[in-house]
Protein backbone atom coordinates (compact mmCIF):
# COMPACT_ATOMS: atom_id res chain seq x y z
CA UNK A 1 0.00 0.00 0.00
CA UNK A 2 1.30 3.34 -0.93
CA UNK A 3 1.71 5.03 2.71
CA UNK A 4 2.83 8.23 0.78
CA UNK A 5 -0.04 8.95 -1.32
CA UNK A 6 -2.29 8.05 1.36
CA UNK A 7 -0.83 10.47 3.83
CA UNK A 8 -0.43 13.45 0.70
CA UNK A 9 -4.55 12.80 -0.19
CA UNK A 10 -5.37 12.61 3.68
CA UNK A 11 -2.83 15.94 4.97
CA UNK A 12 -4.51 18.14 1.39
CA UNK A 13 -8.56 16.96 2.53
CA UNK A 14 -7.40 17.77 6.47
CA UNK A 15 -5.89 21.27 5.26
CA UNK A 16 -8.95 22.32 3.26
CA UNK A 17 -10.94 21.98 6.50
CA UNK A 18 -8.55 24.83 7.94
CA UNK A 19 -9.19 27.25 5.18
CA UNK A 20 -13.06 26.79 6.24
CA UNK A 21 -12.65 25.99 9.90
CA UNK A 22 -16.28 28.22 9.60
CA UNK A 23 -17.74 26.12 7.54
CA UNK A 24 -16.28 22.92 8.37
CA UNK A 25 -16.24 23.32 12.20
CA UNK A 26 -17.95 26.19 13.34
CA UNK A 27 -21.53 26.62 11.47
CA UNK A 28 -22.43 22.70 12.40
CA UNK A 29 -21.42 23.43 16.15
CA UNK A 30 -23.10 26.68 15.95
CA UNK A 31 -26.62 25.45 14.27
CA UNK A 32 -26.46 22.04 16.69
CA UNK A 33 -25.77 23.83 19.82
CA UNK A 34 -29.13 25.86 18.49
CA UNK A 35 -31.00 22.72 18.25
CA UNK A 36 -29.98 21.78 21.75
CA UNK A 37 -31.41 25.30 23.23
CA UNK A 38 -34.72 24.85 21.34
CA UNK A 39 -35.30 21.52 22.52
CA UNK A 40 -33.47 20.89 25.09
CA UNK A 41 -34.60 24.36 27.08
CA UNK A 42 -37.68 25.60 25.50
CA UNK A 43 -39.03 21.57 25.19
CA UNK A 44 -37.37 19.86 27.63
CA UNK A 45 -38.68 22.89 30.17
CA UNK A 46 -41.91 20.50 29.62
CA UNK A 47 -40.97 16.74 29.11
CA UNK A 48 -38.93 16.10 32.95
CA UNK A 49 -37.23 12.39 32.38
CA UNK A 50 -37.63 9.89 29.88
CA UNK A 51 -36.09 6.34 30.93
CA UNK A 52 -34.97 7.91 33.94
CA UNK A 53 -32.90 10.58 32.01
CA UNK A 54 -33.43 14.54 32.16
CA UNK A 55 -34.56 15.52 28.62
CA UNK A 56 -31.70 17.77 27.79
CA UNK A 57 -29.28 14.57 28.60
CA UNK A 58 -31.23 12.52 26.77
CA UNK A 59 -30.96 13.98 23.00
CA UNK A 60 -27.08 14.41 23.50
CA UNK A 61 -26.67 11.35 21.60
CA UNK A 62 -29.11 12.11 18.74
CA UNK A 63 -27.76 15.85 18.59
CA UNK A 64 -24.13 14.28 18.22
CA UNK A 65 -25.42 11.18 15.59
CA UNK A 66 -27.43 14.12 13.35
CA UNK A 67 -24.21 16.12 13.40
CA UNK A 68 -22.05 12.92 12.45
CA UNK A 69 -24.39 11.71 9.72
CA UNK A 70 -24.50 14.67 7.89
CA UNK A 71 -21.06 15.95 8.32
CA UNK A 72 -19.55 12.51 7.00
CA UNK A 73 -21.98 12.68 4.22
CA UNK A 74 -20.81 15.83 3.33
CA UNK A 75 -17.49 15.96 3.53
CA UNK A 76 -16.74 12.88 1.93
CA UNK A 77 -19.17 14.02 -1.35
CA UNK A 78 -17.72 17.35 -1.58
CA UNK A 79 -13.97 15.98 -1.06
CA UNK A 80 -14.59 13.51 -4.17
CA UNK A 81 -16.94 15.85 -6.36
CA UNK A 82 -14.61 18.61 -6.45
CA UNK A 83 -11.48 16.79 -8.39
CA UNK A 84 -14.34 15.69 -10.19
CA UNK A 85 -15.93 19.19 -11.23
CA UNK A 86 -12.07 20.44 -11.69
CA UNK A 87 -11.23 17.79 -13.60
CA UNK A 88 -8.07 16.27 -11.76
CA UNK A 89 -9.73 13.00 -11.13
CA UNK A 90 -8.29 12.13 -13.85
CA UNK A 91 -4.39 12.80 -12.81
CA UNK A 92 -5.26 10.94 -9.60
CA UNK A 93 -7.15 7.82 -11.64
CA UNK A 94 -4.03 7.89 -13.90
CA UNK A 95 -1.58 8.61 -10.60
CA UNK A 96 0.44 4.81 -9.24
CA UNK A 97 -2.64 4.85 -6.79
CA UNK A 98 -4.83 2.40 -6.23
CA UNK A 99 -8.77 2.28 -5.63
CA UNK A 100 -8.08 1.23 -2.34
CA UNK A 101 -5.67 3.99 -1.36
CA UNK A 102 -7.85 6.78 -2.65
CA UNK A 103 -10.78 5.52 -1.09
CA UNK A 104 -8.59 5.19 2.36
CA UNK A 105 -7.71 8.54 1.93
CA UNK A 106 -11.11 10.43 1.58
CA UNK A 107 -13.10 8.43 3.51
CA UNK A 108 -10.23 9.03 5.97
CA UNK A 109 -10.11 12.58 5.84
CA UNK A 110 -14.13 12.73 5.85
CA UNK A 111 -14.23 10.49 9.13
CA UNK A 112 -11.72 12.92 10.88
CA UNK A 113 -13.44 15.77 10.74
CA UNK A 114 -17.17 14.20 11.53
CA UNK A 115 -15.33 12.73 14.18
CA UNK A 116 -13.90 15.80 15.33
CA UNK A 117 -17.02 18.14 14.80
CA UNK A 118 -18.58 15.49 17.01
CA UNK A 119 -16.29 15.60 19.93
CA UNK A 120 -16.79 19.32 19.65
CA UNK A 121 -20.33 18.95 19.55
CA UNK A 122 -20.12 16.68 22.94
CA UNK A 123 -17.78 18.86 24.77
CA UNK A 124 -20.01 22.00 24.03
CA UNK A 125 -23.06 19.70 25.36
CA UNK A 126 -21.14 19.85 28.61
CA UNK A 127 -21.72 22.82 28.97
CA UNK A 128 -25.54 22.77 29.43
CA UNK A 129 -26.14 19.48 30.89
CA UNK A 130 -24.35 17.17 33.31
CA UNK A 131 -23.35 14.07 31.23
CA UNK A 132 -22.16 10.49 31.83
CA UNK A 133 -20.76 7.88 29.65
CA UNK A 134 -21.13 4.54 31.10
CA UNK A 135 -19.33 2.82 28.19
CA UNK A 136 -16.49 4.91 26.57
CA UNK A 137 -15.09 2.64 24.36
CA UNK A 138 -18.45 2.01 22.83
CA UNK A 139 -18.58 4.76 22.41
CA UNK A 140 -16.15 5.73 20.22
CA UNK A 141 -16.47 2.37 18.44
CA UNK A 142 -20.15 3.39 17.47
CA UNK A 143 -18.63 7.23 16.64
CA UNK A 144 -16.27 5.23 14.16
CA UNK A 145 -17.96 3.37 12.50
CA UNK A 146 -20.91 5.66 12.00
CA UNK A 147 -18.17 8.09 10.72
CA UNK A 148 -16.90 5.53 8.23
CA UNK A 149 -19.65 4.12 7.02
CA UNK A 150 -21.75 7.49 5.69
CA UNK A 151 -18.35 9.15 4.88
CA UNK A 152 -18.45 5.75 2.44
CA UNK A 153 -22.17 7.23 1.71
CA UNK A 154 -21.12 10.31 0.78
CA UNK A 155 -18.16 9.29 -1.32
CA UNK A 156 -20.80 7.76 -3.30
CA UNK A 157 -23.13 10.37 -3.33
CA UNK A 158 -20.07 12.37 -4.81
CA UNK A 159 -18.96 10.25 -7.53
CA UNK A 160 -22.71 9.49 -8.47
CA UNK A 161 -23.09 13.59 -8.41
CA UNK A 162 -22.62 15.86 -11.54
CA UNK A 163 -23.63 19.05 -10.00
CA UNK A 164 -23.51 21.00 -6.34
CA UNK A 165 -27.31 20.60 -6.16
CA UNK A 166 -27.34 16.73 -6.05
CA UNK A 167 -24.63 16.53 -3.39
CA UNK A 168 -27.28 18.55 -0.98
CA UNK A 169 -30.27 16.40 -1.93
CA UNK A 170 -29.04 13.26 -0.55
CA UNK A 171 -28.36 14.90 3.49
CA UNK A 172 -31.37 17.53 3.01
CA UNK A 173 -34.38 15.12 1.80
CA UNK A 174 -33.15 11.67 3.20
CA UNK A 175 -30.40 11.68 5.69
CA UNK A 176 -32.01 14.90 8.43
CA UNK A 177 -35.54 13.69 7.78
CA UNK A 178 -34.39 10.66 8.84
CA UNK A 179 -32.57 11.58 11.88
CA UNK A 180 -35.36 13.54 13.12
CA UNK A 181 -37.68 10.45 12.81
CA UNK A 182 -34.81 8.33 14.10
CA UNK A 183 -35.12 8.63 17.58
CA UNK A 184 -32.96 11.39 18.22
CA UNK A 185 -34.85 13.63 20.07
CA UNK A 186 -37.49 10.64 21.58
CA UNK A 187 -37.86 7.33 22.34
CA UNK A 188 -39.31 5.58 19.78
CA UNK A 189 -41.31 3.20 23.02
CA UNK A 190 -42.83 6.52 23.30
CA UNK A 191 -44.65 5.83 19.61
CA UNK A 192 -48.32 3.76 19.10
CA UNK A 193 -47.03 -0.10 18.45
CA UNK A 194 -47.87 0.52 14.68
CA UNK A 195 -45.54 3.81 14.70
CA UNK A 196 -42.58 1.70 16.12
CA UNK A 197 -42.84 -0.58 14.40
CA UNK A 198 -42.77 1.75 11.28
CA UNK A 199 -39.51 3.05 12.84
CA UNK A 200 -37.91 0.36 13.02
CA UNK A 201 -37.02 0.43 9.25
CA UNK A 202 -34.95 3.60 9.73
CA UNK A 203 -31.79 2.54 9.96
CA UNK A 204 -30.90 5.60 11.95
CA UNK A 205 -32.99 4.48 14.96
CA UNK A 206 -30.25 1.95 15.19
CA UNK A 207 -27.28 3.89 14.90
CA UNK A 208 -28.80 6.34 17.47
CA UNK A 209 -30.00 3.57 19.87
CA UNK A 210 -26.32 2.31 20.01
CA UNK A 211 -24.63 5.23 20.56
CA UNK A 212 -27.29 6.46 23.61
CA UNK A 213 -26.60 2.89 24.83
CA UNK A 214 -23.23 3.98 25.72
CA UNK A 215 -24.05 6.82 26.92
CA UNK A 216 -26.61 6.15 29.55
CA UNK A 217 -27.46 1.89 29.76
CA UNK A 218 -30.54 2.79 28.20
CA UNK A 219 -31.88 1.44 24.72
CA UNK A 220 -35.01 1.19 22.32
CA UNK A 221 -32.88 -1.45 20.59
CA UNK A 222 -30.58 -4.11 21.85
CA UNK A 223 -27.21 -3.02 21.47
CA UNK A 224 -26.22 -6.21 20.16
CA UNK A 225 -29.03 -5.54 16.78
CA UNK A 226 -27.44 -1.75 16.61
CA UNK A 227 -23.51 -2.96 16.11
CA UNK A 228 -25.08 -5.80 13.44
CA UNK A 229 -26.72 -3.29 11.41
CA UNK A 230 -24.26 -0.60 11.72
CA UNK A 231 -21.62 -3.31 10.62
CA UNK A 232 -24.17 -4.15 7.49
CA UNK A 233 -24.46 -0.44 6.56
CA UNK A 234 -20.61 -0.48 6.07
CA UNK A 235 -20.52 -3.87 4.06
CA UNK A 236 -23.19 -2.82 1.87
CA UNK A 237 -21.70 0.95 1.29
CA UNK A 238 -18.07 -0.96 0.87
CA UNK A 239 -19.52 -3.38 -1.70
CA UNK A 240 -20.76 -0.29 -3.87
CA UNK A 241 -17.70 1.20 -3.59
CA UNK A 242 -16.27 -1.45 -4.66
CA UNK A 243 -18.35 -2.24 -7.82
CA UNK A 244 -18.01 1.78 -8.68
CA UNK A 245 -14.16 1.41 -9.13
CA UNK A 246 -14.39 -1.89 -11.01
CA UNK A 247 -16.78 -0.72 -13.82
CA UNK A 248 -15.82 2.89 -13.56
CA UNK A 249 -19.04 4.23 -12.75
CA UNK A 250 -19.04 8.05 -13.59
CA UNK A 251 -15.28 7.82 -13.50
CA UNK A 252 -14.36 7.29 -16.86
CA UNK A 253 -16.85 9.43 -18.86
Amino acid sequence: MNQHAIAAIYKFEMARMWRTIFQSIISPVISTSLYFVVFGAAIGSRITQIDGISYGAFIVPGLVMLSLLTQSVSNASFGIYFPKFTGTIYELLSAPVSYLEIVVSYVGAAATKSIMVGLIILATAWLFVDLHIAHPFWMILFLLLTALTFSLLGFIIGIWADNFEKIQLVPLLLITPMTFLGGSFYSINMLPPVWKTISLFNPVVYLVSGLRWSFYDSADVSVGLSLAMTAAFLAIFLAIVWWIFRTGYRLKT
